[in-house]
């Protein structure tokens, strides 16, 4: 019963690394160790990080080139509209529907849907914008966009014993451990 109620206060548990190869390092050990819900925070990109951690791709680069499609579709379907049946002008003997004129417009409209889907998307697969979230709790969390790079485990993972996964963190040398408050 105390289990239960130590999840639902506690956020997760959260290490504190000094340099990207640690945090990778730990990522890699903590999913070798079977935690699954986990994130990692860092000041700059750190390849292979989302593989170590079981980080899953989301669907948006699928999305992104549907809606591009469906742009071009129709960007050139509004200039096919306008030119060739809406109000069909014969402008220095060219045809009414003339392709090569279409392009930009249609490019145009192609980048505008990818980019819009792509801002969008990314918000809202992002939870995006999030004014709170437990780990700001965090007293050192601050510097997580400067200099220090941070991994946390989060109570709702299957394998969480707060002190079991307090010890694990502590095994990986990181600079501290703090538990997160919810």
């Amino acid at each position: 019963m105390q289990h239960e109620e130590t999840q639902s206060s506690q956020y997760g548990v959260m290490a504190q690394f000094d340099n990207p190869d640690d945090l990778l390092r730990a990522g890699k050990q903590a999913f070798a160790a079977g935690y699954r819900k986990m994130d990692a925070y860092s000041p700059l990109l750190v390849h292979g990080l989302a593989d170590a951690i079981g980080y899953k791709r989301t669907r948006l680069p699928w999305m992104v080139f549907v809606m591009g499609i469906l742009g071009a579709i129709a960007g050139y379907s509004l200039c096919y509209w306008t030119s060739a049946v809406d109000y069909p002008l014969n402008i220095g003997g060219r045809p009414f529907h003339s392709g090569p004129s279409f392009i930009p417009i249609t490019f145009e409209l192609t980048i505008l849907f990818s980019a819009l889907t792509s801002a969008l998307g990314m918000l809202i697969a992002n939870g995006l914008p999030q004014p709170y979230h437990p780990v700001f709790n965090v007293e050192n969390f601050a510097r997580a966009s400067s200099d220090l790079f941070f991994l946390c485990i989060e109570s709702a993972d299957e394998k969480f014993d707060l002190e079991e996964t307090t010890q694990f963190l502590q095994s990986l040398n990181p600079q501290e451990v703090s538990q997160v408050e919810n």
